[in-house]
């Protein structure tokens, strides 16, 4: 009895945790869900107002949590809660590799602004 339980449990386990994570991201349908980001972010993801944030060559991962927490509400601003509201989390890792995958004009490494 208790080793098929704990085999359901790990079985489950498996399970939740690979359902947990959605595919890596579609480059391409990450492109055409982004058109409503341009307003703000710039056409190339490259805002040029000081007050939004350039999403060009930003790490996948970090842009893809950034919009989960401001879906979930662990990151606070109106603004970005109602463009969130309604993304899956397919559209998340889609909208998160398409602006990775954007030359990033304008960041800058904190070792080069060192030197």
């Amino acid at each position: 009895m208790k080793r098929t339980l704990a085999s359901l449990l790990f079985t489950t386990l498996a399970v939740a945790a690979g359902s947990a994570h959605a595919s890596p991201g579609d480059m391409e349908a990450g492109k055409q869900k982004a058109v409503v980001c341009q307003a703000c972010h710039g056409a190339d993801g490259n805002a040029t107002d000081p007050q939004y944030p350039r999403l060009a060559g930003q790490y996948r991962d970090y842009l893809a949590r950034a919009l989960h927490e401001y879906k979930s509400g662990g990151r606070r601003n109106p603004i970005m809660a109602g463009f969130v509201a309604t993304l899956s989390d397919q559209d998340i890792q889609d909208l998160a590799a398409y602006f990775a995958s954007l030359p990033d004009s304008k960041l800058t490494d904190l070792h080069k602004r060192a030197e």
